[in-house]
């Protein structure tokens, strides 16, 4: 079985931890709406992505 064979130190393992804090999620403003949007995602509100209309006014509502 493995064991370590010294004591891994407080300061060593809370920097092995150092990435598994959650992170927060991104959001921008939509620039056709001004809702808050993910990047790269069509806008749920207005239907718009990259300057242009890809989902219809009522299927995004």
């Amino acid at each position: 079985m493995a064991v370590p064979k010294k004591k891994k130190s407080s300061s060593k393992r809370d920097m092995g931890r150092s990435h598994d804090a959650l992170k927060s999620s991104a959001h921008v403003e939509c620039p056709n709406c001004g809702e808050l949007k993910r990047p790269h995602h069509v806008c749920g509100a207005c239907g718009h992505y990259d300057g242009r209309e890809v989902v219809a006014k009522s299927a995004a509502a």
